[in-house]
């Protein structure tokens, strides 16, 4: 049977202009990385199936 714990871990993207430019479970490297675009937000990642408004 597979791991399951994958579907509980956050997920946070780096997004500059709705462009999805980088992507980690680790929200201080995602920060980080958010560094080196001007205008880019770290975000967490929608789960999938889950739904937007």
């Amino acid at each position: 049977m597979p791991c399951s714990c994958a579907k509980n871990r956050k997920t946070f993207e780096v997004a500059v202009s709705d462009k999805v430019v980088y992507s980690s479970t680790s929200e201080p490297t995602a920060k980080a990385v958010s560094k080196r675009y001007p205008g880019s937000v770290v975000r967490e990642k929608a789960k999938t199936g889950a739904e937007t408004s």
